[in-house]
């Protein structure tokens, strides 16, 4: 079991898709020559009170990959079979590599809002445009929320099926049973309260999130309930894994080869960008 460690001078990369070129003495899961996606969380210590009541993703000793272990901005990364997920066929690597952690988190996030019919998303980025492929199959209507006037945001959730789109200052036509919130803007948790009806579940899916402005008691009134996210489990992944393709479920991605990281991250935070960003060695 690695030890946690600082994260200065890591090699980043936290949604990885590879071919296994070479196994250690103890795997026993995986095969040379095997494509296999692996996500955030890296490894688990197996013995703290969350591994051992089936909550690994909160476990006190973790590794995360590209964090606290070395990611996929490099030729070769070593990583825990364990932790490692067989691919679904019928996506490339470009398509797979954003399931790895936009899908993972993602469909944990959309496990958390229960069984909720009218389901708001605000931030249509790379978690929502493919969760909500998710959340229109299994029967919800999806209410999509972006930054006030992001008119290009909004055609792309009508695209993929948004029964209504708009910005995150304005108020839905009915009330939402529950919100996924991927926007890491603390103010939009207000918001969301007060475009839902009662006993409405606010899920914060970022692992960062500015702060959440002082609001009235009267918004959470009613049962509602705020609960973040954190990380994931092995089950999530392979749940998810298994139904994105039942779903048919597609990534939208824009590719950029690895030199342009600094490029892809420029247009991730000025909104250039519609779905995910991957990068190509």
């Amino acid at each position: 079991m690695a030890s946690y460690q600082s994260p200065n001078s890591r090699i980043l990369g936290h949604e990885i898709v590879a071919e296994v070129v070479q196994l250690g003495p103890e795997c026993q899961r995986l095969a040379v020559g095997q494509r296999v996606g692996v996500g955030w969380l890296g490894e688990t210590c197996g013995g703290c009170t969350y591994c051992l009541s089936d909550r690994e993703n909160l476990c006190d000793r973790p590794v995360f990959t590209g964090y606290t272990r070395d990611g996929g901005y490099a030729e070769f990364a070593v990583a825990d079979e364990r932790f490692c997920f067989p691919l679904p066929v019928g996506y490339t690597d470009a398509d797979a590599a954003p399931l790895m952690c936009a899908g993972l988190i993602g469909y944990r996030s959309l496990v958390m809002a229960g069984e909720a019919r009218r389901l708001g998303i605000y931030g249509f980025g790379a978690a929502a445009h493919l969760i909500s492929q998710i959340a229109q199959f299994q029967g919800r209507q999806l209410f999509a929320f972006t930054r006030p006037g992001d008119l290009q945001a909004q055609a792309f959730a009508r695209k993929l099926g948004a029964y209504w789109t708009g910005g995150s200052d304005e108020r839905p036509p009915e009330l939402l049973d529950a919100a996924i919130i991927y926007a890491p803007d603390g103010s939009l948790v207000p918001a969301a309260l007060a475009a839902s009806a009662k006993v409405a579940t606010i899920v914060c899916a970022g692992i960062h999130m500015s702060d959440i402005p002082q609001f009235a008691y009267d918004l959470l009134w009613g049962e509602r309930a705020i609960r973040s996210v954190a990380n994931l489990t092995r089950r999530d992944g392979t749940e998810f894994l298994a139904l994105a393709p039942q779903a048919g479920v597609r990534s939208t991605v824009t590719v950029y080869p690895l030199a342009g990281a600094n490029e892809a991250l420029a247009d991730l935070r000025s909104g250039r960008l519609t779905g995910a960003a991957v990068l190509v060695p």
